[in-house]
């Protein structure tokens, strides 16, 4: 059960579909719609058996095929789909750890967003693919408070979800608010260690039993005490912890606000949530920002681009 857009297609033959594909894309000219209607109706596990088909039936690589048929944003958001969830973090995640720069942003949205178990598996799978350990690449690219909460979050070892112990609420925000307001200079170390380790349920109890102490919200808080990549970080992760829905939607309302459009978050959210929350995710952006997802992304982006990204989405929430 899911609340993605995107689900298995039925009835589904991935040789139909490859075929398809190889005739989209084979001599002048390519059907950019065949394949964008292609692939975005069928869910990452059956996309993976039309690229195997394809290699069985035509002896080529059907995201070679794609990048060289293809062009700008409407290859990359392509190719994107194409790749296995995990592969696709990891792959993200090497991308923003790579090279001269390192992206933050995608740190933070990837590590605050993902349960434990899927931070779990993009570590495997990022050690297959790159041979390389995902937790050494991010230590040598980042440093300070930023990196040490990076760390805890790669730990993947949030206390599960039980019961919820009001006397160890009460402690936990009465820490935080010692470390913080109360303190000249702030404890960074405490908001790390509770809000990377302390169970979902409990640390919504926590915000809440935080503003009754204090009189503000914990996200006032860390806006006001931490700054820089430490600070987005913790605010991140905060969101997340209320709703990552409601996350991931403030994410693409960014992502397309005001002038220009920041089309590397807009296909990473699209493409890693369509099988997951995104139903949840239009349904938390229609009430918190006035208008539709739908209706954002069509003003903002065009051609066979757009056609993908709406077909994404999946419908428009009046």
């Amino acid at each position: 059960y899911t609340r993605g857009t995107v689900r298995a297609f039925s009835p589904f033959d991935a040789r139909a579909d490859a075929e398809s594909l190889r005739k989209a894309m084979k001599g002048m000219g390519t059907d950019e719609e065949t394949v964008l209607k292609i692939l975005t109706s069928r869910n990452n596990a059956q996309r993976q058996e039309i690229a195997s088909a394809f290699k069985t039936l035509f002896g080529r690589d059907l995201v070679d095929d794609l990048k060289s048929e293809l062009t700008g944003k409407f290859e990359t958001l392509m190719v994107s789909l194409m790749r296995p969830a995990y592969i696709f973090d990891a792959h993200a995640l090497k991308h923003a750890i790579k090279g001269a720069g390192t992206n933050e942003k995608v740190l933070t949205e990837i590590l605050a967003s993902r349960t434990p178990a899927e931070v779990q598996k993009i570590k495997q799978v990022y050690l297959q693919e790159y041979e390389a350990n995902l937790e050494d690449k991010i230590t040598g690219e980042t440093s300070g408070h930023f990196q040490r909460m990076l760390v805890v979050l790669l730990q993947a070892n949030r206390d599960p979800d039980a019961g919820v112990d009001e006397s160890l609420v009460e402690q936990d925000a009465q820490v935080l608010f010692r470390a913080g307001e109360l303190k000249w200079g702030t404890d960074e170390e405490k908001f790390i260690t509770i809000l990377g380790t302390r169970s979902i349920s409990h640390l919504r109890r926590v915000f809440d039993k935080y503003m009754t102490i204090s009189g503000f919200q914990i996200e006032e808080t860390i806006d006001r005490e931490t700054s820089g990549d430490l600070e987005k970080l913790l605010l991140a992760l905060v969101k997340c912890i209320r709703s990552v829905p409601a996350y991931f939607a403030e994410t693409l309302y960014y992502s397309m606000k005001g002038a220009g459009t920041d089309d590397d978050t807009l296909i990473r959210v699209m493409v890693s949530r369509s099988e997951i929350d995104l139903l949840d995710i239009r349904q938390e952006f229609r009430k918190n920002f006035a208008k539709s997802l739908y209706q954002m992304i069509q003003k903002d982006t065009s051609g066979d681009y757009r056609k993908a990204l709406l077909l994404l989405c999946g419908g428009d929430d009046e």
